[in-house]
């Protein structure tokens, strides 16, 4: 039992209260023998939920099975109790063989899912990925992704203005896969005809899309105006000025708002020479770019920090912190009656914050990752 501590639940913040924790589930009725951890001053918060992440640790989720152990270790020992492992753009047998490598780790229970960050996107747009390896979001192709997820697949990226991507988006529709527009050129009225086909997410919204216009407005404010979207924000304090993420907060609200790492290998593990897929990329002062080119190359964030920097920097209330970092990506993934929240029943996933909001503490299905570290 953790006494003492501001708990964040649903319905607000509970000063002084106390949350019990038995068989890897919180119970509403402490065990007679529960042991006592006095947390008083500290916060508890649900566990984090990342829904786009391609790795940390000096590791990858385009790599080994041992490669993406030691990115979940990474990102669990930050407060990430349920994790999207991401791929980036490569050859399509590549991506076909780590999508059955990272099926299994989600039939153990170790990643959420699959979020495939291409090879279905905009040249125009690509970002950290080769243009080399792009396509078209053919049906088909798309198809044979999902089929070697074996179930797993979780969320495919795309751009929707490409030839075959409205057809895709609703193929992906219908096998209840998410289907997010990211790395696109699309128009606002191809966005609106893309959610209307069932597209449900903004991958990193303002990144890797045409700026809002006034008399061309495009795909952001398509995404933002339309309440089946969910947008994903990334609060690194490099890929968004704070006008920005405030504009998506204050029009999307904290309800359709997840907050994401987006982050490659060097989360968690300094600056210096890394790969994202196929490409070289250099980290210096924790901020990734492409050697060539210097384009920004996801992130070196975890989400410790990215909850910090919502509450101190950008002045966030913290229950709106937790819905962005918990509950809004569980209820995404479809995963909200058993994580995301503080509530009796569900899985023990908590976050020990200290007064200054630093991480303190990580319990994962009533396990501690990071033991309470207390005066």
């Amino acid at each position: 039992m953790l006494t003492g501590a501001n708990v964040v639940l649903p319905t607000g913040t509970v000063e002084g209260g106390q949350v019990a924790v038995a068989g890897g589930r919180i119970t509403g009725t402490p065990p007679a023998d529960a042991q006592l951890i006095d947390v008083s001053g500290h916060w508890l918060v649900p566990g984090f939920v990342d829904i786009h992440n391609h790795g940390g640790g000096g590791a990858s989720f385009s790599g080994t099975a041992e490669d993406i152990l030691t990115a979940l270790r990474t990102h669990r020992a930050h407060g990430t109790t349920t994790l999207v492992a991401s791929t980036v753009t490569d050859e399509m047998d590549l991506l076909v063989r780590q999508a059955g490598l990272l099926s299994e780790l989600a039939e153990q229970g170790d990643i959420a899912g699959i979020h495939f960050e291409g090879p279905f996107i905009s040249p125009c747009r690509k970002g950290a990925h080769s243009e080399a390896l792009l396509r078209h979001p053919d049906p088909a192709e798309v198809r044979k992704l999902i089929d070697a997820a074996r179930g797993k697949a979780t969320m495919v990226t795309l751009a929707a203005e490409l030839p075959g991507g409205i057809d895709s988006v609703r193929l992906l529709a219908e096998h209840g896969v998410i289907a997010a527009i990211g790395h696109t050129d699309a128009s606002y009225e191809q966005t609106v005809e893309a959610i209307d086909a069932g597209a449900t997410v903004a991958t990193h919204l303002f990144n890797a899309m045409p700026a809002l216009n006034h008399r061309a407005p495009g795909p952001i404010a398509a995404l933002l105006e339309d309440e089946r979207v969910t947008v994903e924000l990334i609060n690194d304090g490099v890929h968004l000025h704070p006008a920005a993420l405030e504009l998506a907060f204050r029009h999307a609200g904290a309800d359709r708002v997840a907050f994401i790492t987006d982050a490659m290998d060097a989360a968690g593990a300094g600056d210096g020479r890394y790969l994202l897929g196929p490409l070289e990329v250099e980290v210096s002062e924790g901020v990734a770019r492409l050697a060539e080119g210097g384009s920004i190359a996801g992130s070196t964030l975890t989400l410790d920090r990215a909850f910090q920097r919502a509450v101190t920097v950008d002045r966030l209330p913290v229950e709106d912190a937790v819905r962005a970092l918990s509950a809004t990506p569980a209820r995404l993934l479809g995963l909200s009656d058993r994580i995301g929240s503080l509530e009796p029943g569900k899985d023990a996933d908590l976050v020990l914050l200290d007064a200054d909001f630093a991480l303190k503490g990580v319990m994962r299905q009533g396990e501690w990752v990071v033991a309470p570290q207390l005066p």
